[in-house]
């Protein structure tokens, strides 16, 4: 593969292209070698003495590329611990769990079936980035791999029973109620991770789409998209269940369905299990994205707890959460972050948790909304091509110079009763926008389109 190719396929957070055209087996192996020397450089040990959590996802290239990543890592001494067909959060609790040096999962998430990738962390399950990690491997490609050592060596594991057993500590079992429950798994990983623990918990299940398929034969792993959440809000009203949960590909997010068909956003969805941590770890710290809703913090601080704003992206809530503390961190995206997995995203806990907080408050997920429902109005993020987006964000800023303006991630303002975020994008010349009003849904409308007017002009 072209060494030009790789400024294709590395992006801000994890390796992904479409498999044969940016990502074959040999740049997996590259990959793989490069990480091996990347986690070297980042931990101070030499490769052959390096232990590394290896898993994949359900992918019809994956059995093919993750054997590749593999030996790249073999070759270059690493000691492999091999867990197989697993979910991404799983091969981050290896990491975690082992007190491994590094991981590498394969897999594309939520994208189409024609995507792979790779998302990869360092010791203590901390995501590689364009700040740390994954440049170090492109340049150690693009620099030329040279002969390699050889001498590593690689294990075979199957960690599922371990791993649901300690997903499961998070929660009481015994307050669960039984609840039905729709189960949409978009032909992922959910499937075998999650399913086995609810199976134990006494709940009325209509599980969909359950099966591990690489060819996604119902529809895209992608619940963010409208689409995709069609067939899960049919089917919670359908069946009258009380809520239904959706997972991505990798089954590393989840999203949730009230009972009455409506989706969750994933800042309501943050301020909801920040109520569930505070309520067993009082006065935790709790981290948040500048995209969120004001019902995150105004949760938060009204429950005990502090409330600290954060940069959008998993390497940098795990970093802050690693270096600081903080009990959970949540993104609006619906990356769910937890001290006690290890500082990792999940899709298994946030589920969890959401059936132990509606059981033990006797109280449907609606009913647990409606008062956020009723106070903030939120725009979800809306994206818009600019040339220039550096000078948009310079533009934006005098509008708006009356108002709070910090630079955290992007820009954000802030008034008393409204609020925004425009952040640029990371690959493409987009800029993004999240927009909320404290007043009401039409005042929110009205914002949202003055400040998009502005940003397309």
């Amino acid at each position: 593969m072209p060494v030009s190719d790789l400024t294709k396929i590395f992006k801000a957070y994890d390796v992904r292209g479409i498999y044969g055209d940016d990502i074959d087996g040999d740049t997996a192996e590259a990959i793989g070698r490069g990480l091996a020397r990347a986690l070297a450089d980042l931990s101070g040990k030499p490769t052959g003495e390096l232990r590394v959590g290896l898993g994949r996802d359900m992918r019809l290239s994956a059995p093919e590329l993750a054997g590749r990543y593999r030996d790249g890592l073999v070759a270059e001494g690493a000691h492999v611990v091999d867990a197989g067909m697993v979910g991404t959060e799983m091969v981050y609790w290896l990491v975690g769990s082992r007190d491994l040096d590094g991981g590498l999962m394969c897999t594309a998430s939520h994208n189409p079936k024609a995507y792979t990738g790779a998302k990869m962390v360092e010791r203590g399950s901390v995501a590689l980035s364009g700040d740390r990690g994954l440049n170090e491997i492109r340049a150690h490609i693009e620099s030329g791999l040279g002969e390699a050592p050889g001498g590593g060596s690689y294990e075979e594991v199957d960690i599922y029973a371990d791993f649901q057993r300690d997903a499961l500590k998070v929660i009481d079992p015994s307050v669960i109620k039984p609840l039905k429950v729709v189960l949409d798994g978009g032909n992922g990983m959910a499937g075998p991770m999650v399913g086995p623990i609810l199976d134990g918990l006494g709940l009325d299940l209509v599980p969909t789409y359950w099966e591990p398929d690489g060819e996604f034969p119902d529809h895209e792993p992608n619940p963010l998209l409208p689409e995709n959440r069609e067939f899960i809000i049919r089917k919670v009203i359908e069946t009258g269940a009380d809520l239904g949960i959706a997972w991505d590909g990798d089954a590393d997010r989840c999203f949730f369905i009230d009972g009455d068909g409506e989706f969750v956003p994933g800042d309501f969805l943050t301020a909801l299990l920040a109520a569930s941590v505070l309520e067993k770890v009082p006065g935790a710290d709790i981290l948040y994205d500048v995209r969120a809703s004001r019902a995150v913090p105004d949760t938060v601080q009204r429950l005990g707890g502090r409330a600290l704003i954060n940069r959008v992206g998993h390497a940098f809530f795990k970093t802050r959460m690693r270096d600081e503390g903080g009990e959970f961190g949540g993104e609006v995206s619906g990356h769910y972050y937890f001290k006690a997995f290890y500082n990792a995203d999940s899709g298994t806990i946030p589920a969890l948790l959401i059936l132990e907080l509606l059981s033990k408050r006797e109280t449907t997920l609606a009913e647990l909304l409606a008062d956020m429902r009723s106070k903030y109005f939120i725009s979800g993020e809306i994206n818009s091509t600019v040339d220039d987006p550096q000078a948009k964000l310079a533009e934006i800023k005098a509008a708006y110079a009356d108002a709070q303006i910090t630079e955290l991630d992007g820009v954000s303002v802030d008034y008393e009763d409204w609020h925004f975020n425009v952040r640029p994008s990371n690959t493409e010349p987009l800029l993004r926008l999240n927009l909320e009003s404290l007043i009401s849904q039409e005042d929110m409308e009205r914002r949202r389109d003055e400040v998009l007017a502005l940003i397309r002009s």
